[in-house]
């Protein structure tokens, strides 16, 4: 189990690394007796729904912390249906993301972010997976009693088509439009539980990005460096292990926030350079493929000069 401090600007200042059976009472103790020395003004814990029990948000409400929360959609809660029943406009954020503040507790409050990127994907998955179930059951009204209990229970085994299927009272297969209806309400949303009277909506949005982020961050790490799979045992090799990771990771934040633009479009631009050999009557040389627009804007932003174009020059032996 990970957990990263990181800057404002998603710059990871620590990390930290515990078994995986560890609590989280000790892990949320931990990092804050190690914070704790570095004289902060103000910390804000950004934690998923595993973290979001009473118990942890009211030992991380302690001292002028606070608290940044991701909810369960889907968990049916009090809090959660009255925050989505509630009215309201949304606020456009520059990074792809709509926000919404709604009140619902005098202690704690609650923001709807809306990707609408991200929802159009959910709506692309749940388009597919619907049509993959329609196909399923669309002949089971011909099918025995018996032979259509085992497609039902074969369903049942698929958590993603079992969702939008329902059952009718004399064992009829049926998609469930109800809740294809619930989830398109759904797309592209979360949300987000926050203590901080003084964060903005945006300043809520934004900080738990971050934790998506540097979640993201660790995922490209294990593909793009090869640091994967792992077969270490002893704890000084896997400490080790996180630290490159760390570092791979910090470095993609600082070309980042000095390039102005994600990891994923600087990676794409500068991918688009090649180098080749050539053998001439004149001798060998190597040319690097010439630079088109973005990746010399990317360059002059990293304050990087522009590579020559040809790199290495040989003249044939006489």
């Amino acid at each position: 189990m990970i957990g990263t401090a990181v800057t404002r600007d998603g710059i990871p200042v620590r990390v930290w690394s515990w078994p995986g059976n560890t609590g989280d009472q000790k892990l949320i103790r931990q990092v804050k007796d190690d914070m704790r020395d570095w004289t902060l003004s103000k910390i804000v814990w950004v934690t998923d729904r595993g973290f979001s029990s009473e118990r942890n948000r009211r030992y991380l409400r302690q001292g002028d912390n606070a608290y940044i929360v991701g909810e369960t959609l889907r968990s049916g809660s009090p809090e959660v249906k009255a925050a989505l029943s509630r009215r309201g406009r949304y606020g456009e954020l520059a990074q792809n993301m709509r926000v919404k503040e709604v009140r619902i507790s005098d202690t704690e409050r609650f923001v709807i972010c809306h990707n609408p990127e991200a929802g159009a994907r959910d709506q692309h998955m749940r388009e597919q997976l619907v049509s993959k179930l329609t196909t399923l059951i669309e002949e089971a009204d011909n099918l025995s009693d018996f032979k259509r209990g085992e497609l039902r229970g074969k369903i049942a085994d698929k958590p993603g088509l079992n969702r939008y299927l329902r059952t009718t009272p004399s064992g009829k297969l049926r998609i469930d439009t109800a809740e294809i209806k619930t989830e398109e309400y759904l797309d592209g949303k979360y949300l987000l539980r926050c203590s901080g009277p003084d964060l903005s909506a945006e300043d809520i949005a934004l900080g738990y990005k971050q934790l998506l982020e540097v979640e993201r961050g660790w995922r490209d790490m294990k593909q793009i460096i090869d640091l994967r799979p792992v077969y270490h045992r002893l704890e000084e090799r896997i400490r080790a292990h996180v630290v490159l990771c760390r570092l791979a990771l910090l470095l993609i934040r600082i070309i980042e926030t000095t390039a102005d633009a994600t990891w994923t479009t600087v990676r794409r631009d500068l991918d688009r350079r090649h180098l080749g050999t050539f053998t001439g009557p004149t001798g060998l040389f190597r040319q690097v493929t010439a630079l088109t627009k973005p990746p010399r804007d990317l360059l002059a932003k990293l304050s990087m000069p522009a590579p020559k174009q040809i790199i290495a020059l040989r003249p044939a032996p006489r």
